[in-house]
């Protein structure tokens, strides 16, 4: 009987069609590049921190680690110790192992038979009026039933509303997946620029306060001279002000030099108190002297967060799917095979087999359009993925090509400063010396103290912007994760168990 039980079932499953559309993965935009125009073959340079050139490199490939490129061995161990204890990529690991193990129970509820196991024993009366049963004997109606059987169940899958179901939880899946991926190269991406703006903190906070201890020099030296008549009370009160206002600018900068060590702190899963962090300057880094940019059309294979919406729209396509199927019937199978008896010694006795077979279909006739409904509902849930897909493609672009110019304009910039620089260091250096032979009054080396100082710190500004914008490339080039070979590159990579 269990051999024809199996007969049965097996025969029942239908090679179906799968209703509803078949996801077909976006196309590349033509783009043909991310600017408009050309850009140069490399950029400009300039002396000192950040000024060494970089060659534009497309279609080279971008490392895995390329928090590397930066030849700072202080960085590459804080990222290690991230991605070992951020809280954010274990929840994003959590998650994806959460949703592979939904998948694999989707899959295998709706598409294997059901089968369960089923002993009882039941104490029971029966009643004379219903069974027929003399009164007089009534007080022999006790009974007390045996039972075992193996209960089966299917649903043939005919028209595939199990299949884009399935397909659907894998899509949710693969969001988790590229999640995942989309958390490495943010906390990375993150690690890197809080690090190089601690670095630009503390370099214009070390600049001005140099400045402030020049101005005060300056300031003891102007207050001495006032006693002796030598320069006008309006002169004392100018550098005085100068050298109050250039300190009130301290308390800022240390505010927000501490509140990035606190960001760098919590990046790597530690507590804003904690001790033992690298500390970064300008010096730290190094410029890496190729930018590879990827190809247009491979951007959007590449990037984890046009990844996530390319999922996202696959598993509103599958969702399509699951509404048009259910317009159509739905078949289910039911078998149940065992033994019946009133005593537990004959209940596997031959007389005791009890068996029975059953099928149902389902076909919908009047809900009221609620069928139709769903599905139109389905359809313009796709649509609004479709344009969010879309939409989070023009802004990976736009973020390329701001990151481009800007690498293409700061190392412009750059040289520019480098020249203001050194040109108030000179002038700077001329007027020191004129002072100091009466040719200027205290007010012109004022000024070119002032000009000097402000020229150095715009140049700490260029230059962290170059690290900065470096970063944002990689990036906005989507990390490089494609080429991992190590085990910690390699994290985000679960097993598909399809």
């Amino acid at each position: 009987m269990i051999r024809n039980l199996t007969c049965v079932l097996l025969s029942s499953i239908v090679v179906g069609c799968a209703v509803g559309p078949d996801f077909k993965r976006p196309a590349s935009p033509d783009a043909g590049g991310y600017v408009a125009g050309s850009l140069p073959d490399k950029t400009t340079s300039a002396p000192g921190i950040g000024g060494s050139e970089q060659t534009f490199a497309p279609g080279a490939q971008i490392p895995a680690q390329w928090w590397t490129l930066f030849h700072s061995e202080d960085l590459n161990r804080l990222i290690e110790l991230s991605l070992k204890d951020s809280p954010t990529v274990a929840a994003a690991q959590a998650s994806l192992r959460q949703a592979q193990e939904t998948l694999i129970a989707e899959r295998d509820s709706l598409l294997w038979p059901a089968a369960t196991a089923n002993a009882g024993a039941t104490r029971q009366r029966l009643s004379p009026e219903v069974e027929g049963i003399p009164a007089s004997i009534a007080s022999q109606t006790l009974l007390t039933v045996y039972n075992a059987s193996v209960n089966v169940s299917y649903a043939p899958d005919v028209f595939g509303v199990a299949r884009r179901q399935i397909e659907g939880v894998r899509a949710a899946r693969d969001v988790q997946r590229n999640e995942l991926q989309a958390s490495y190269l943010t906390l990375t991406a993150n690690i890197v620029t809080t690090a190089v703006h601690e670095a630009l903190l503390r370099g214009q906070l070390e600049a001005t306060r140099d400045m402030v201890d020049a101005d005060e020099k300056e300031l003891t030296l102007t207050q001495r001279q006032l006693q002796i008549g030598a320069v006008a009370r309006s002169v004392m009160l100018a550098l005085e002000t100068q050298v109050k206002q250039t300190r009130a600018t301290i308390p800022p900068l240390e505010l927000a030099l501490a509140q990035s060590r606190h960001r760098l702190a919590v990046l790597c899963g530690r507590l804003p108190n904690s001790t033992g962090l690298p500390q970064f300057t300008l010096a730290s880094f190094q410029l890496p002297p190729q930018l590879p940019v990827s190809l247009s059309s491979d951007l959007v294979h590449q990037r984890p967060d046009i990844l996530v919406a390319e999922a996202q729209l696959h598993q509103a396509s599958a969702a399509v799917g699951v509404a048009t199927a259910n317009m159509y019937p739905q078949l289910s199978i039911t078998a149940s095979y065992g033994f019946e008896s009133l005593t537990t010694g004959t209940l596997f006795n031959n007389a005791a087999r009890v068996w029975s077979v059953g099928g149902s279909l389902l076909q919908p006739l009047f809900l009221g359009g609620q069928l139709s409904a769903q599905r139109r509902a389905a359809v313009a849930a796709y649509d609004s993925s479709a344009a969010q897909y879309r939409e989070t493609v023009l802004q990976a672009f736009e973020d390329v090509a701001d990151t481009l110019r800007a690498l293409e304009l700061d190392a412009t910039a750059l040289a520019a400063q480098a020249d203001a620089e050194s040109a108030a260091r000179e002038n700077l250096d001329l007027s020191t010396r004129q002072f100091e032979i009466g040719a200027i009054s205290h007010l012109g080396l004022l000024d070119a103290q002032r000009s000097y100082a402000l020229a150095r710190i715009s140049l700490i500004a260029a230059q962290a912007a170059r690290f900065s914008d470096t970063a944002a490339l990689f990036q906005a080039m989507g990390g490089g994760w494609w080429n991992a070979t190590t085990a910690a590159a390699t994290a985000a990579n679960a097993p598909r168990n399809e």
